[in-house]
């Protein structure tokens, strides 16, 4: 039986999700139709943007994203306490920055105004503030203002109506560090697998180019790793350092571009080391070998228990190529 989104986010297990969208019937609705000749390419463009706003305006860290022409795949971090730390006027100027609020949001935001409003006034903007910063840090909010943004831009573009994705999302918890970085890897380097791509710094509308073309110091809109600093200084950083993530995502795009089975252990700052031959059958079969949640066999024991499952599909791959 089917688990609600809600219930696949659990923030006790992780704040770390995999989601992906697809276009309706899989059709290539961002990209090159053969079937009518038509070039929807900019519509990638558009997902872009809209990805890198988004991070750059909730309180959810975009660590990878990959936009293909049928699909969408993200790697997102849901900072919770930034969000508890805003102050009222921050939530709603960051709310305003996607949608046109309301009259009284409006009126709180400026200071002449807010000083003619009444207490109950007063009270109601800042009732409706604590929901606004719940959804600043919800994921379900980030895919909708996502999604939602660009069904209606290509629906316009098209003068038509109807589903542009096929459902809203689906979502795999990324329980730990072996979890996050093989996640992250598989999404960067998803353009090589589709042939689409022959080096990650040519790879279009994906997180990996973005970075290594920006070098990660001028980019305030990706998570950052715990060697660079952003614009902003956010506190936030990936456990890994930049240089070693860039170097394992490349030696991985070689290896699969070159059909071998020649690759390295992975090593992580010496505290996180993946077999080679089972790190490059995750980087092309990571999503069919784990449902709701990624990660070593322990942490998805408590995944389950955290979350009153029964069972959690994918332990068994789990202990067979996380066996670190």
């Amino acid at each position: 039986m089917p688990r609600s989104r809600k219930s696949q986010i659990n923030l006790s297990s992780t704040a770390y999700y995999h989601c992906v969208s697809r276009c309706v019937r899989q059709c290539f609705l961002c990209g090159f139709d053969s079937r009518s000749g038509i070039d929807y390419e900019h519509r990638r463009d558009w997902l872009e943007n809209r990805i890198l706003q988004l991070g750059s305006v909730m309180s959810i860290n975009v660590c990878a994203y990959a936009v293909m022409s049928n699909h969408t795949h993200l790697v997102l971090h849901i900072d919770s306490e930034q969000a508890a730390s805003w102050s009222n006027f921050e939530v709603l100027t960051r709310w305003h920055a996607l949608h046109k609020g309301t009259l009284l949001t409006s009126a709180y935001l400026s200071k002449a105004s807010r000083n003619k409003m009444t207490s109950m006034e007063i009270a109601s903007v800042e009732d409706v503030i604590e929901i606004y910063r719940k959804r600043l840090c919800d994921i379900s909010w980030f895919m909708r203002l996502l999604n939602e943004y660009i069904a209606r831009k290509a629906n316009k573009e098209e003068k038509r109506v109807g589903r542009f994705w096929e459902g809203r999302y689906y979502s795999q918890a990324l329980l730990d560090e072996a979890a996050l970085l093989t996640c992250m890897a598989y999404v960067d380097n998803n353009p090589i697998r589709a042939n689409m791509s022959d080096h990650p710094k040519r790879s279009d509308f994906t997180s990996i180019k973005m970075r290594m073309n920006t070098n990660n110091h001028f980019n305030n809109s990706l998570a950052s790793f715990e060697d660079t600093i952003g614009l902003c200084g956010m506190e936030f950083r990936l456990p890994f350092r930049y240089a070693d993530y860039c170097k394992i995502v490349q030696d991985t795009a070689k290896v699969i571009i070159e059909q071998s089975k020649d690759i390295h252990d992975v090593l992580i700052q010496d505290k996180l080391t993946i077999n080679g031959s089972k790190w490059l059958e995750l980087n092309l079969h990571l999503e069919s070998h784990f449902s709701y949640a990624i990660g070593t066999a322990l942490s998805l024991d408590r995944y389950r228990k955290n979350c009153n499952l029964q069972r959690v599909k994918g332990r068994g791959q789990a202990k067979r190529l996380f066996n670190m």
